[in-house]
């Protein structure tokens, strides 16, 4: 089983910014992709963004193109979401999420994809106020 814990949220004022962190303590780290996700209040929880095991692949989720960036450190066992110019419909409890992958590339409509990961975190609360 992969620990995950998130941290980094927080409440903010519309334009502002935040870096949300997910730490995994464990050897294998560099083993899985990892992928961030949302759910707002009264709605499903949705894809964010993914990157893959050495970070050469990453994705976004059109809602968060151009403001958020996936970023990760294996050798510290981190992934990291930076996330700026944050608009109230940010406002969302973020997860992270890790499941083995291959190596090198990685499918990334299939990595969106929440049953792919087995692994998640318990969330850290994200509120964008206008």
């Amino acid at each position: 089983q992969v620990q995950l814990v998130e941290s980094g949220g927080g409440m903010v004022q519309a334009g502002g910014s935040l870096r949300l962190s997910c730490a995994a303590p464990g050897r294998t780290f560099s083993t899985y992709a990892m992928g961030w996700f949302r759910q707002a209040p009264g709605k499903e929880r949705e894809f964010v963004s993914l990157i893959s095991r050495s970070g050469e692949t990453t994705y976004y989720a059109d809602s968060v193109k151009g403001r958020f960036t996936i970023s990760r450190d294996n050798a510290k066992n981190t992934v990291f979401l930076q996330m700026n110019s944050l608009e109230p419909e940010d406002t969302a409890v973020y997860y992270c999420a890790a499941t083995l992958a291959p190596p090198r590339s990685i499918d990334i409509w299939y990595f969106q994809r929440q049953s792919v990961y087995p692994h998640w975190g318990q969330g850290t609360q994200v509120t964008v106020s206008s």
